[in-house]
């Protein structure tokens, strides 16, 4: 008994599998470490199998080598994709690491390997709790879709121009910059403007050494108000995703 298989319906699907793996892998919440192997390798194939059923379906590559390169194509496609999720979700992150340098906390950086994020106490803070919320709004459903709109603009092993997701990703950087800013940037105003106070008493009022007050009134200052900026972060989550969606498309557009 032999089980007719179509090749060129298993190539797509294995193409497809390709480049969601690559995304899967850089991109969050899906690139968490907590997350087995095998879960995301479920994962990419699930979805690999669901989104062939609305592919068109090429001719089978009948030569080793184009077949090689398509799956060249799909990593890189997934891998920059996916790239633009993580650069959005840094700010985030990179806000946390703000307010640590900022705040005193810098020198408590840690190592943890299941986000693989070497940060301070809100680095972690913020990273975790951006990650949850992107489950808790069902986020992580809205970037599965903007992957899957992918396929339309991008055809399984078609490729495409690099030069115009490379924009779309310095476009990215200097966004991630910006909202990491503006997230911790009330916080960073009163730290400075309380480091300036205690300049001007100590100029003031040598003999009080204001300064020595300075350590334990930026800490409960960051305690106080870091707090404030996590309860933002429920805002922040979702018009990240409503801007990661954006990118992804900008960047399919033209591909």
């Amino acid at each position: 008994m032999t089980i007719p298989v179509d090749s060129a319906w298993l190539e797509t699907c294995l193409l497809a599998a390709v480049r969601i793996t690559a995304f899967i892998v850089i991109a969050p919440p899906f690139s968490y470490n907590a997350i087995p192997l095998r879960i995301k390798g479920m994962l990419a194939l699930g979805l690999a199998l669901a989104m062939t059923a609305r592919l068109p379906v090429p001719a089978a590559v009948s030569d080793t080598g184009p077949f090689f390169i398509s799956l060249l194509l799909e990593v890189v496609t997934g891998a920059a994709l996916g790239f633009l999720v993580y650069l959005v979700f840094a700010a985030v992150q990179t806000a946390g690491a703000l307010v640590d340098t900022f705040g005193g906390f810098a020198m408590a950086q840690a190592f943890d390997p299941q986000s693989m994020v070497n940060g301070a106490q809100f680095t972690r803070l913020f990273q975790m709790t951006a990650l949850a919320l992107l489950f808790a709004s069902d986020g992580y459903q809205l970037i599965i879709g903007g992957l899957a709109r992918s396929f339309d603009a991008i055809p399984v092993g078609a490729g495409f121009d690099l030069a115009h997701p490379a924009q779309v990703i310095a476009t990215a950087t200097t966004g991630m910059f910006l909202a990491a800013v503006q997230i911790a940037g009330p916080l960073l105003v009163v730290l400075f403007l309380a480091d300036a106070g205690l300049g001007l008493l100590t100029r003031v009022a040598p003999a009080l050494n204001a300064f020595a007050m300075g350590f334990p009134l930026k800490i409960m200052l960051t305690l106080s108000l870091g707090g404030l900026l996590v309860m933002g972060l429920g805002h922040v989550v979702p018009a990240m995703v409503t801007t990661v969606l954006g990118y992804l498309s900008k960047a399919a557009a033209r591909g």
